[in-house]
This record gives C-alpha cells, sequence and structure tokens, in this order.
C-alpha cells in the first residue's frame, strides 16, 4: 500500500535535502512496510512506533519528550516529519524539550500560547533562508517585483532550505499559494553545520516573537517553471503587498 507516497516527484528542488534518504524510503513503504517500520530503522535519535502506542489524554509532544518515540501513522505527513527528524535531529529534539518545558510550565491549554503555537508553525511549515541582505530586505518588505525580477540573478547565491513537514506534504501536489514561514539562517553557515546551528538558535523567547516572514515557495527561481514569466508575481492574492499599504 503506497499511503500517497507514490505520488512524491523526487525530482522536485525543494526535496533536494531529503532525495537521497527519503526516495528510498519511499520505495520500502510502496512495497508494503509501515512508516513507523521504514523511519524506524533508518537511524533517527528517537523511535518511531505506530500511532496506536500514543496513551489517550497525553499530548503528543509531551510522549515523545518522556519516551523518545514518535507516534506515527501511514501517509504523507508523518513520513515527511520522520525525514525532517533525519534531516534536523538536533533541531527536531529542540523544538520537542521548548514544547514540553512550556507544557510543563502551563499545562495543555485549549489554546496555545504564543510560544507553543510559534513552535508549531516552526515544526509544521518553516523554510530556513540563507540570502544576501538585499534579498533579505527585499523579502522583509514584501518587495515581490525587487525580489524576484530585478534581484533575480542574487537568488544563485541564495539557499532555501524547508523545514516544515506539513509544508512538504503540501507541496507534494504544487500550488502557486503554497507559502512558508521563512526564518533567516546565515548567509555562511555550512549545509552540515545546519542543523547545529538552528538548535542553539531556536530559543523560547526569540520564537514568541514570531520571526517569520511570509514567502509563496513557488517564487524561488529555478523552484516552478510558471515563474519565469514575471507576471506570475503581479497576483496580488498570493504576493500581497505589506499590511497598510
Amino acid at each position: 500500500m503506497a499511503y500517497g507516497l507514490d505520488s512524491i516527484d523526487w525530482h522536485a528542488p525543494w526535496l533536494a535535502p531529503y532525495r537521497a534518504v527519503g526516495a528510498p524510503l519511499s520505495q520500502q513503504v510502496q512495497a508494503g512496510r509501515s512508516c513507523a517500520e521504514v523511519l524506524d530503522d533508518a537511524g533517527a535519535p528517537v523511535r518511531f512506533v505506530p500511532q496506536a502506542e500514543l496513551p489517550a489524554g497525553l499530548a503528543y509532544e509531551q510522549f515523545i519528550f518522556e519516551q523518545q518515540r514518535v507516534p506515527t501513522r501511514d501517509g504523507l505527513h508523518d513520513f515527511f516529519n520522520g525525514l525532517v527528524w533525519l534531516r534536523f535531529p538536533g533541531a527536531k529534539r529542540r523544538l520537542n524539550q521548548l514544547q514540553a518545558a512550556q507544557i510543563a510550565a502551563d499545562g495543555v491549554l485549549p489554546v496555545r500560547g504564543p510560544v507553543r503555537d510559534a513552535i508549531t508553525v516552526f515544526d509544521e511549515n518553516a523554510a530556513l533562508l540563507q540570502a544576501p541582505d538585499a534579498l533579505w530586505d527585499a523579502l522583509a518588505a514584501r518587495d515581490w517585483p525587487q525580489l524576484f525580477i530585478t534581484l533575480r540573478p542574487l537568488w544563485a547565491q541564495a539557499r532555501l532550505t524547508l523545514f516544515g513537514h506539513a509544508l512538504l506534504e503540501k507541496l507534494v501536489q504544487p500550488r502557486k499559494a503554497i507559502t512558508a514561514h521563512v526564518y533567516r539562517v546565515p548567509l555562511d553557515l555550512a549545509t552540515d553545520a545546519l542543523d547545529a546551528w538552528l538548535a542553539q538558535d531556536l530559543q523560547a523567547s526569540r520564537l514568541a516573537g514570531k520571526p517569520f516572514v511570509p514567502l509563496p515557495v513557488l517564487g524561488v527561481p529555478g523552484w516552478w517553471s510558471p515563474n519565469n514569466d514575471p507576471a506570475f508575481y503581479a497576483d496580488a492574492q498570493v504576493f500581497r503587498p505589506p499590511r497598510g499599504t
């Protein structure tokens, strides 16, 4: 049973950081193994177990923190979550520690507080951008023509790495409006140092301020052929102007 994993296009540019590990694992799932079994064999610092092992009434994040086991369903969402654990084990563990600390302080509230809300946003939908200052400034200003047309050549010096597993899941069926919460990473940081840097940088006080900038990810040059036409960026329903303008 494929659980939808057969619909993943491993040639998509945004899957490059996950392709070497993810493509063979997805083939094993399509051959009939469960996502939990396949991910658990892949060498993460946590165990992947069937969703049924999560006790009723216990928060998912608390269970992971206490047991170092990740309840995993068969499907795209949890499969991508597992791949992010494999690629960013330090950052994922840090996010889980932050969630557990908030639960210990406040309990499981009907509405998540600002820190837990920001942690969830990061975990589900973050993208990590390493880019020259001019690109970042244009993104922060939501100056889409500057970001994607005037400064288009500068994207050759940038790297956008998707972290959020829900974001990866949505991009299995690409749509122009899919938007990431972008978190800035130093431009000169080596790829193999990204996880350790992120695990150190993620702090409750920083996340509470929601240090994210929205980015319609299919506008990234080279990521989707329709954006070769400058008119692609004229859609104000997707490439929205800053608030108050």
